[in-house]
């Protein structure tokens, strides 16, 4: 499986719990820690977790192992590292101020809504 298939699991698993403003950053070239970065946000924090929680297992069942689950227990910004794809996953509140898409602002975003559209 490649690591786009990857995300695009991801990527829905997140939208199955309802988490906002879903977006995925094309890292290649750019950062040696990943290919994609899913960043996105739930409105509180048993959210938060149930989001973090649906990507661990549905990327489990395609064969993935998760490296490393960061914020689990505050859900403010958990991350899900699964090696080729790092999901960021922010309470509302913690997004802005973060503001990942800013900082990586140098890199292409994927077109991940029509995936979501299907």
């Amino acid at each position: 499986m490649s690591e786009k298939q990857l995300l695009l699991t991801a990527v829905k698993a997140a939208d199955d719990k309802r988490a906002e403003d879903i977006i995925a950053l094309n890292m290649k070239g750019i950062s040696l820690i990943a290919d994609y970065f899913l960043i996105c946000h739930g409105n509180s924090d048993k959210q938060v977790q149930a989001i973090a929680r649906e990507v661990k297992e549905k990327a489990e069942e395609i064969g993935y192992t998760v490296k490393r689950m960061e914020g689990f227990d505050e859900a403010r910004w958990i991350l899900v590292d699964l090696g080729d794809v790092v999901a960021h996953i922010f309470h509302r509140d913690e997004r802005s101020y973060y503001n990942l898409e800013r900082l990586w602002g140098d890199a292409p975003i994927e077109n991940v809504q029509s995936e979501l559209n299907q």
